[in-house]
């Protein structure tokens, strides 16, 4: 039976669907010259609305996709965890990253969980390159630990971030955002904010 519309299918429409559709509608192959407008648009409106996975956008190089135990993982974290820990706010990029989920773009999801859209980017390599346990919790240093105060080189870049423009949504730096950003942008592999306040009080 040759099908009247490709949208009235219940399924991705087959090679065989297709070349019957335009059988039907006076049309021998894919290559006829002559398919109008009104064809092919009824092909692909039916084929978009029985796709029924996810498309990854084109522009992401890291794409989440958790499996069942990894998301179960997540939401017993983002249930359990308290406050604004480092392993709540990466669980939660985590489920809203992932393309068998919710998807979301990596500015959406930044401005639900409060963080900077490079720590998204960062938890989506972190997946791909390193695996779920490494993107969950952020690795412990395995050398000697920072030093209390930063290097000359580090300090010169923490001043110049001091007095430029705090990020988007930010009225003004504070002691952990600025601590943040010089994690984020790997000027350093973890400081607090006492080690900044110490930094720009010497530095006065």
């Amino acid at each position: 039976m040759r099908p009247t519309s490709l949208r009235a299918l219940h399924r991705v429409p087959s090679y065989a669907d297709v070349r019957a559709y335009l059988a039907g509608n006076g049309f021998a192959d894919f290559r006829d010259a002559a398919l109008p407008l009104k064809a092919g648009a009824e092909l692909l409106i039916g084929y978009k609305n029985l796709h029924s996975h996810k498309e990854v956008p084109m522009n992401k190089k890291y794409i989440v996709r958790l499996t069942d135990e990894e998301r179960a993982i997540c939401e017993a974290t983002v249930k359990n965890e308290k406050g604004k820990s480092e392993k709540l706010r990466r669980a939660v990029i985590l489920l809203k990253a992932d393309m068998d989920g919710p998807g979301w773009n990596d500015e959406k999801i930044s401005e639900a969980v409060g963080c900077r859209i490079r720590t998204v980017e960062n938890v989506r390599r972190e997946f791909v390159l390193e695996g779920f346990e490494a993107a969950l919790v952020r690795k412990k240093r395995t050398t000697s630990p920072t030093p209390k105060l930063l290097d000359g080189a580090a300090e010169a870049k923490l001043i110049a971030m001091r007095l430029g423009k705090p990020p988007a949504g930010y009225g003004h730096w504070t002691l952990r955002l600025l601590a943040d950003e010089l994690v984020e942008l790997e000027i350093v592999e973890s400081i607090s904010p006492e080690t900044v306040r110490q930094t720009l009080k010497k530095m006065a």
